[in-house]
C-alpha cells in the first residue's frame, strides 16, 4: 500500500493484540500450581495450530470449540487432570481476558477513523470479551471469521473488511501482534503494523509490516 494514502479504517486483531491471551495464566496457575505459564503457552500454541489445520482440512468448527479442544490437548500433554468444572472455569476466563493497559487510551486517539476488530473468535466469545472490557461502543464493526467458516490468514477473511466498512484494501491499516496475521493481511493488500511486545523474531513469509511498534499507543506516529 502507498504510505501516502491515509488509512480510513484501522482493523485490529483481538487475541494477543488488544487482549492479553496470557492473562489466563493466572487462572491456570491457581488451578495447576507451578504449571500456569506453561499451560497458557501450550494452550495458545495448540489453539492456533488447530485453526490452521482445520482450515487446510476444510473442517471448520467455531473458535470456542477449538479453544476447548486445545485446552484438553495442552492438559493431556502436561499430564494435568482437566475436569468439566475446571474446563468450564478456564473457558469462562477466556471470555474475560485482560486488555493490555494502553488499549483504552490508544483507541481514543484513533477514533477519527473507522475502527473494527477482525478475529478468529466466534461471535459469542467476542461479544462477551468486548462487553467485559467496556468496549461495546468502541468499534464500527466486530467481524468474525464465522461468516466464512474458515480462519485467518485465508485471504477471503481479510476481504470481509470491505463488506463491513465500505473501504478499499488500500485504505485499511491492519494491526496485529501475530506476525503470520500481519503477513496474511499484507499479502491481501492492507497496510500492516506489527505489535511486537516481546522482541519476537519475524517469520519468513514474504511480507513485512510497514512499521513495528511495541505498544498500541505508538501506532499514531506511523499513520498518515
Amino acid at each position: 500500500m502507498d504510505s501516502a494514502v491515509p488509512a480510513r479504517a484501522l482493523v485490529f486483531d483481538a487475541y494477543g493484540t488488544l487482549f492479553d491471551v496470557h492473562s489466563i495464566s493466572i487462572a491456570c496457575e491457581s488451578l495447576f500450581p507451578g504449571k500456569g505459564v506453561e499451560l497458557s503457552r501450550l494452550w495458545r500454541t495448540k489453539q492456533l495450530e488447530y485453526t490452521w489445520l482445520r482450515s487446510l482440512m476444510g473442517r471448520y468448527v467455531e473458535f470456542e470449540i477449538i479453544t476447548r479442544d486445545a485446552l484438553g490437548m495442552a492438559c493431556r500433554t502436561l499430564n494435568l487432570e482437566l475436569t468439566q468444572a475446571v474446563a468450564a472455569r478456564l473457558m469462562e476466563g477466556y471470555r474475560q481476558l485482560r486488555l493490555f493497559p494502553e488499549v483504552n487510551d490508544a483507541l481514543a486517539t484513533l477514533r477519527s477513523r473507522k475502527l473494527a476488530i477482525l478475529s478468529n473468535g466466534s461471535p459469542a466469545m467476542l461479544k462477551a470479551l468486548i462487553e467485559h472490557a467496556g468496549l461495546s461502543l468502541a468499534f464500527d464493526a466486530v467481524i468474525s471469521v464465522d461468516e466464512l467458516k474458515t480462519f485467518k490468514p485465508h485471504p477471503s477473511v481479510y476481504g470481509l473488511v470491505a463488506r463491513h466498512l465500505g473501504v478499499n484494501a488500500g485504505e485499511v491499516g491492519f494491526v496485529s501482534s501475530n506476525f503470520w496475521d500481519v503477513s496474511g493481511a499484507a499479502s491481501f493488500g492492507f497496510r500492516t503494523f506489527w505489535i511486537n511486545r516481546n522482541d519476537s523474531q519475524p517469520d519468513e513469509l514474504g511480507f513485512e509490516p510497514v512499521a513495528v511498534v511495541r505498544r498500541l499507543d505508538e501506532l499514531l506516529a506511523h499513520l498518515s
